[in-house]
């Protein structure tokens, strides 16, 4: 150990600081330096307080997401309405299991029968229709919003209201319809002809 006076001095007794600031070169430009140096330390320059920009509140969730996101759907696959009053229960002019549709698609051929079923779920509403071909009972699902059909006709209403919503006892033979092919023959030789005149 170290013993005299030199011993009892502090590391900051033996520190000393320059007594001339540093030079800095005049041929820099000032947009070069982005510090001044004074003494033996790095003082960084003076700068403007940054406003932070405050944004407006988020609005929040609607309280039913779901059924927003379906009318926001129904708007752009259905913007006049017409398929979904086509199928509503609150018009009395609508369509009703018991009836005979003829559906036209844009990639193949039309398809008609008697409507068995309705599933109103929405965007994915369907109907269920039901036909024979070569004396085969043939059912197809149709979605009723599907950019594929190009348009839907009620070719003969029934008789009497059905009292059930799901026609599947027309699957038995006792109660089969049929082939619906002479039905739609007829309404496309009645219905053709005007709508030319009209065009």
């Amino acid at each position: 150990m170290m013993s005299g006076p030199s011993s009892l001095r502090s590391m900051a007794s033996c520190w000393t600081s320059l007594t001339q600031s540093l030079k800095v070169p005049t041929l820099l430009k000032p947009t070069l330096l982005p510090t001044t140096f004074t003494r033996n330390f790095i003082v960084a320059p003076k700068r403007e307080k940054r406003r932070i920009k405050i944004h407006p509140p988020i609005k929040g969730p609607p309280k039913n997401p779901l059924q927003a996101l379906t009318t926001q759907a129904l708007q752009t696959l259905d913007p006049n309405g017409t398929r979904q009053k086509m199928f509503s229960r609150h018009n009395k002019d609508s369509i009703r299991p018991g009836d005979i549709v003829q559906v036209r698609r844009r990639n193949g051929d039309p398809f008609s029968g008697v409507l068995l079923n309705i599933r109103r779920r929405g965007v994915d509403s369907a109907f269920l229709l039901r036909d024979h071909l070569t004396r085969v009972g043939v059912e197809m699902w149709f979605k009723l919003y599907s950019p594929a059909i190009e348009d839907i006709d009620l070719v003969q209403r029934k008789a009497k209201r059905a009292r059930r919503a799901k026609l599947y006892y027309m699957r038995q033979p006792k109660h089969d319809f049929g082939s619906v092919a002479n039905v739609v023959k007829e309404y496309t030789r009645r219905v053709r002809p005007t709508q030319r005149q009209r065009k």
